[in-house]
């Protein structure tokens, strides 16, 4: 059955990030996927430009399939958001948008290894030409730095027993497959466990992934960057999936929102969550949370 992609907060997004109505404006989706977000406001403002940034060819290709009709204000640019901003002009732009995390499609489609629910090579590249892949961290690091990895990035309470399991089944060959590599981790954990709300696996997974893409790295230089690139006035809205990124996001908001001379107003003291009606169509959705400012 093919997937359906969900574009997460539309509703939420659409009243808090209005570009200037008198003239033409600028967005830059900084995590554009697969255009769901981009299509959305290219379709709402027809004064409105977006730049939509991502590192992962495949899923751009798709975004710039879907944006045919727009193609005369649509910019696609293969590149990292903080790389993108490390390099932007100041005062260049009217509306900023992160969807941190990663695509359905990535799950679903990609054939990285992305999800322990598939048998698939161990991969997890955002960026296919990165010179470290799933296979490399999970097959080539020792077993402290491992742990580590999934402590850190997954927080995850059985990291150290995981790692261990992972060195263990080594000995024996290589770890190839998302298959095996969630049923080693499986087998680790206690049998408790096993049976939670999550799938035991979960948490290791989105460590390794972080730390291949090296994603929470990337948060901090390229929100700076995006809010110096943000004319006077402009908004910039960030949506994250978990509460390592949350926290990156909060704490920086607050760095800048605060003291003597803050450079932005925060707009959601608490974040915005989507709505139960979303939540239920698209679970998904749940662990969103939607923290917006604007740049004085």
């Amino acid at each position: 059955m093919e997937y359906v992609h969900y574009s997460v907060m539309r509703q939420e997004i659409l009243e808090n990030l209005i570009p200037p109505q008198d003239t033409e404006a600028t967005m830059v989706d900084c995590t554009c996927g697969e255009g769901g977000h981009t299509h959305l406001f290219l379709s709402t403002y027809p004064n409105l430009r977006v730049i939509g940034l991502d590192r992962d060819s495949s899923i751009q290709q798709k975004a710039i399939q879907r944006m045919e009709r727009f193609a005369d204000r649509f910019t696609p640019k293969n590149i990292w958001f903080d790389d993108f901003f490390a390099d932007a002009q100041e005062n260049s732009f009217d509306l900023v948008l992160f969807d941190l995390g990663i695509s359905s499609y990535h799950y679903e489609e990609s054939e990285r290894g992305f999800s322990f629910r598939k048998d698939e090579v161990l991969d997890m590249r955002l960026d296919k030409t990165a010179p470290i892949s799933a296979l490399d961290v999970v097959n080539g690091y020792q077993e402290e730095r491992l742990a580590d990895v999934i402590y850190q990035f997954g927080e995850e309470r059985y990291s150290r027993r995981i790692a261990r399991a992972i060195v263990e089944r080594r000995k024996t060959g290589k770890i190839t497959t998302s298959e095996e590599l969630a049923s080693i981790i499986y087998k680790a954990v206690p049998s408790g466990y096993r049976y939670g709300h999550i799938h035991p696996a979960t948490r290791s997974f989105q460590a390794i992934r972080i730390e291949v893409n090296r994603e929470l790295d990337r948060i901090e230089p390229a929100l700076k960057g995006a809010i110096k690139a943000l004319k006077s006035g402009g908004r910039m809205a960030v949506i994250s999936f978990h509460s390592l990124e949350d926290r990156k996001v909060k704490w920086l908001f607050k760095a800048l929102g605060e003291g003597e001379n803050p450079t932005i107003r925060i707009l959601t003291k608490k974040p915005l969550i989507p709505s139960d009606t979303e939540r239920e169509e698209n679970p998904a959705s749940r662990s969103a949370k939607l923290r917006i400012i604007e740049k004085r």
